[in-house]
């Protein structure tokens, strides 16, 4: 058996908002923006590279679920957006305006930051050590 996670979804206030930030502070590619009907919509957007998961914009609909936005995981880290050029990529990034809640710091595994994304999601940005 493969498997493998494609897309993971994540709650939002507005899809054109969303779609802007991940796109133009982000560099993310837009892979899909279909409309499932008068209110909803399929959008799918991923970070440039090999492939592989993207993140699916789901708006958020009723107290429930807005509730979540910007906290799906109780202010832990909740996504990871490896990188093959740290620094060139934190510098790009927070060139943009883009927040970083912690400094970039050396760890055993590589060389991380943590920013949010426009709703508060705690993000790492990591460039993983060769082993």
């Amino acid at each position: 058996m493969n498997q493998s996670i494609v897309h993971i979804a994540l709650v939002v206030d507005d899809y054109d908002e969303a779609i802007k930030f991940y796109t133009e502070k982000l560099d993310f590619t837009l892979l899909d923006d279909t409309p499932q009907s008068e209110t909803k919509r399929w959008v799918l957007v991923a970070p440039k590279g090999d492939g592989g998961c993207s993140l699916l914009l789901a708006k958020g609909v009723g107290d429930e679920q807005r509730s979540r936005i910007g906290n799906q995981t109780g202010g832990r880290v909740f996504l990871f957006l490896r990188t093959d050029d740290f620094w060139a990529d934190y510098e790009k990034i927070k060139g943009r305006g883009v927040n970083f809640v912690r400094e970039p710091k050396v760890e055993e595994y590589g060389t991380v930051a943590v920013f949010e994304d426009l709703y508060g999601n705690l993000w790492d940005l990591v460039e993983f050590s060769a082993k």
